[in-house]
C-alpha cells in the first residue's frame, strides 16, 4: 500500500500522530517522519504495523487476534541483552501499544534507531542539528575546564549515555549532558538512578518531551540541577529541583551559575550563543 494511501485514510479517522503510534506500536518519532515527508522508504514491517492500525476495523482485519503480523527475527536483530534479562529472550518491537514496551524492547531496536524509553512509550530521536552539536560541545568543554579548575568529585559526560532514571526496566534516558557524583551507580552500559545535574538542548523533534515529560520525571528521580537550553531563544532555564520547580532564566550576554558546584562555577553561554549564530548563517 502507498504511503499517499495511508495518508488519505489517517485523515478520514481524525487521527494524530501520537493515536496512530499508540495503536500502530510504531515509535512516535518514526510515524511523524512517515507522513511528514522526512522518510521516503520506511521499513516494510512498519509500514505494515501502521497498515494495521489504519485498517483494523475493515473487513480483512475483524476477527484477527493480532492488530498487526509481528516482525520477522531479521528485524528484530535483537542485541546481548542485561542480566537482569534471560539470555535468548526476543522482544519483538511493533508488536506493542506504546506504554508497554520494557527494556528489553529497546536494547533490541536496530544499531541505526536512536530512542529514548520513558514509562514504556519509546520515543525515536533524529539525528541532531550542526547547531545542536555546536552547542553541545562548546558547553562540554566550559563544564569540563570549570570541573578541572574546581575539583568535585564527580564526573561528566556527553551523549549518548543510557542513564536508567527510575531504575526500573520502563525508562531509559539520554540526557545531552549529565553530571554525577556517585559512581557506585555505574553499570556496564548505564548509569542506574538519577544524576545529579541534567542538560538537555531543545530541538524541534524534542522540545515537547525535553520541557514537559523528561522535566517531570527528572523532578520525580531526585535530579538535583536541570537546565534546558534553547537555541531559538538563546535562552537558558535552570531548575534548582533541591529549591524548588519554578524555573530562573538567564538570556544573551549572561553567565549562568551551577547551583550543584555551590557558586563555583559558572557558564558563559555569550561565546557559545555566538558560535551557533554563526553556524546559522551557513545553513
Amino acid at each position: 500500500m502507498l504511503i499517499d494511501d495511508l495518508k488519505k485514510r489517517k485523515q478520514e479517522l481524525g487521527y494524530s500522530n501520537e493515536k496512530l503510534a499508540e495503536l500502530s506500536g510504531v515509535p512516535l518519532g518514526t510515524v511523524q517522519k512517515i507522513f511528514g515527508g522526512a522518510t521516503k522508504h520506511p521499513r516494510y514491517r512498519t509500514l505494515q504495523a501502521i497498515q494495521a492500525a489504519l485498517f483494523r476495523d475493515t473487513p480483512e482485519q475483524k476477527g484477527t487476534d493480532q492488530a498487526y503480523p509481528a516482525p520477522s527475527s531479521d528485524f528484530m536483530m535483537v542485541r546481548e541483552p542485561q542480566s537482569a534479562y534471560s539470555a535468548g529472550s526476543k522482544p519483538s518491537y511493533g508488536t506493542k501499544r506504546q506504554g508497554e514496551y520494557t527494556l528489553e524492547d529497546y536494547y533490541a531496536l536496530p544499531d541505526d534507531v536512536r530512542a529514548e524509553l520513558i514509562d514504556g512509550v519509546l520515543y525515536e530521536m533524529a539525528a541532531p542539528t550542526f547547531v545542536h552539536q555546536d552547542i553541545l560541545l562548546n558547553l562540554g568543554l566550559q563544564f569540563k575546564l570549570c570541573m578541572q579548575a574546581h575539583p568535585c568529585g564527580c564526573r561528566l559526560f556527553l551523549a549518548p549515555i543510557d542513564v536508567q532514571l527510575d531504575c526500573d526496566d520502563r525508562t531509559i534516558l539520554q540526557p545531552d549532558i549529565l553530571i554525577f557524583c556517585d559512581d557506585a551507580k555505574m553499570r556496564r552500559r548505564v548509569y542506574f538512578g538519577a544524576p545529579d545535574f541534567v542538560v538537555e538542548i531543545l530541538s524541534p523533534s524534542t522540545r515537547k518531551k525535553d520541557v514537559t515529560v523528561k522535566l517531570r520525571k527528572y523532578i520525580g528521580a531526585g535530579v538535583r540541577e536541570y537546565w534546558i537550553v534553547d537555541p531559538d531563544t538563546e535562552r537558558v532555564f535552570v531548575y534548582l529541583i533541591e529549591e524548588g520547580e519554578l524555573p530562573f532564566i538567564c538570556g544573551y550576554g549572561e553567565n549562568v551559575p551551577v547551583g550543584i558546584s555551590g557558586g563555583t562555577c559558572s557558564i558563559d553561554f555569550t561565546e557559545i550563543w555566538d558560535s551557533a549564530r554563526e553556524l546559522r548563517s551557513l545553513e
